[in-house]
């Protein structure tokens, strides 16, 4: 396998570190929608390295066997740091709720992967966010979910009971 090849393949088909004006965007309205506007009291994150390293996840051929990062997470009790540490790298605890966001370098697909393995870990629910059609793809398993656009009022996220306005997501 060539050079080229593998850094096209990354780019395409695995976590994309470059990021874009309305994946940020999209990013952080959505964060800030889940923390000010939801009316669950939820604790979100972004960018938050999990765990897996515990799991066997290679029948998902995803890149990066130890850890994932979702570009938005939320608990309904937010995980604890133990008493003698001041932080923590990387959180065993999943999240009730994931947000991934496509980015233009990314495959649909490798998001995809990743829903799959993040109910496998015991996440509630998924969403799969595409800032280039304003779509909300919101997963109540790896196999089910619900489609958002502009023309819908709301998100509805019936696993977590979530709520959000489409009109202030893609603003």
């Amino acid at each position: 396998m060539s050079d080229t090849y593998h850094i096209e393949y990354n780019a395409i088909d695995g976590e994309d570190e470059m990021g874009s004006l309305n994946h940020s965007t999209v990013q952080t309205n959505l964060a800030g929608l889940l923390k000010f506007k939801s009316d669950k009291t939820l604790f979100v994150m972004t960018e938050l390295s999990l765990d897996v390293s515990q799991h066997d996840l290679s029948k998902y051929h995803i890149e990066n066997k130890e850890e994932l990062k979702p570009d938005i997470c939320a608990y309904f009790t937010r995980p604890i740091i133990p008493f003698e540490e001041e932080d923590l790298l990387k959180v065993a605890i999943m999240p009730d709720l994931v947000i991934e966001i496509l980015s233009p370098r990314q495959a649909i697909n490798y998001l995809l992967k990743k829903t799959k393995v993040y109910f496998t870990l015991g996440v509630k629910s998924c969403w799969l966010v595409i800032p280039a059609t304003r779509t909300i793809n919101v997963y109540s398993d790896s196999m089910h979910c619900q489609t958002f656009t502009l023309d819908t009022a709301e998100v509805v996220d019936e696993n977590t009971d979530i709520r959000l306005p489409m009109s202030e997501i893609f603003e």
